[in-house]
């Protein structure tokens, strides 16, 4: 039995010798070596950056809400206008991020779109998972920022709570006013009749002026009353149309995380359907190899038995 020679250094100095007759000098080699040793790292798509773009601003919102939950909910920290503006911030946040998550579910589509082809049939399996694996990246990113809007509702409900529960002892007051007003006008107009006998002219403008503030004063008070009550009615309208809005993206959610499942779903079926019909048009070629081969031979039986007889 031979012996099995080494060679390997062999071809080095042979590639070493044709690679500094082409022109490469020794640093060349040894970055070209080191390349294939350690690899460059390979350069992100423009989604993944703009993916974790969302996430990070997802997280910044998360962060900002932490930082300011107690500013928010507690009345002694901060006042209204200063709880108006930490709820705008947060709004904003909430819509940069949606319509961030828009564009990556736009660039999708229109991948997706372009990906097909005649028949409307993916050409390549690789970029059919390419585009399921972006649709989940898009379902994670929405599931993320819907629970952090969910945060947020259970912080506005609470702020809401409270304000209504402010406005109900005000309601109150607002009535024992209008009642004490009213029992202060009788007994002012009582206490005028007695001295009216010695002077009525005098009396009677005073008792005119006060009834002119005390209506005054209770249409005022009214007025601040329906005022308040409308205010409550649309906090608690505000408070539900919140709460169903957030339900609503909950159900979109599920919705488009039962329509990931059904591409995926539907990625194999087409798959299958390809080997299905590789596997027929095998199938096809073999038999009408056998039947042209059954032909010819079968024509030269008969020639021959002809020639023969």
């Amino acid at each position: 039995m031979s012996r099995v020679r080494d060679r390997t250094e062999d071809l080095k100095d042979a590639v070493r010798q044709t690679a500094l007759s082409l022109g490469y000098n020794e640093s060349k080699l040894a970055a070209i070596l080191a390349s294939f040793i350690i690899h460059k790292p390979r350069q992100r798509s423009a989604f993944t950056k703009a993916a974790l773009k969302t996430l990070e601003s997802i997280e910044a919102l998360e962060q900002f809400m932490m930082k300011h939950r107690k500013d928010y909910v507690d009345l002694h920290r901060t006042t209204e206008q200063e709880r108006d503006s930490i709820e705008h911030e947060v709004s904003t946040f909430i819509k940069s991020c949606q319509e961030q998550i828009d564009i990556l579910k736009n660039s999708i589509n229109n991948e997706e779109a372009n990906s097909k082809g005649w028949l409307v049939v993916r050409a390549d399996n690789t970029n059919a998972d390419t585009i399921a694996h972006k649709h989940g990246v898009v379902l994670i990113l929405s599931e993320r920022l819907h629970s952090v809007t969910t945060q947020f509702d259970q912080l506005r409900a609470i702020r809401f709570q409270d304000a209504i529960n402010r406005a109900m002892p005000r309601r109150k007051l607002h009535r024992n006013a209008n009642s004490n007003s009213v029992d202060t006008s009788k007994s002012n107009t009582s206490e005028l009749k007695e001295p009216d006998e010695f002077q009525p002219d005098r009396l009677r403008v005073q008792q005119q002026l006060l009834d002119d503030e005390t209506r005054a004063l209770q249409v005022e008070l009214t007025g601040l009353l329906d005022a308040v009550q409308e205010t409550e009615t649309k906090m608690v309208e505000m408070s539900a149309l919140n709460h169903l809005m957030s339900t609503h993206v909950l159900q979109q959610s599920q919705q488009i995380e039962l329509l990931y499942d059904q591409a995926v779903e539907a990625t194999t079926n087409v798959e299958l359907g390809n080997k299905e019909l590789k596997q027929a048009i095998q199938r096809n070629s073999s038999s009408r190899t056998f039947l042209m081969l059954f032909l010819f031979v079968l024509t030269f039986s008969i020639l021959f038995l002809d020639w023969y007889s």
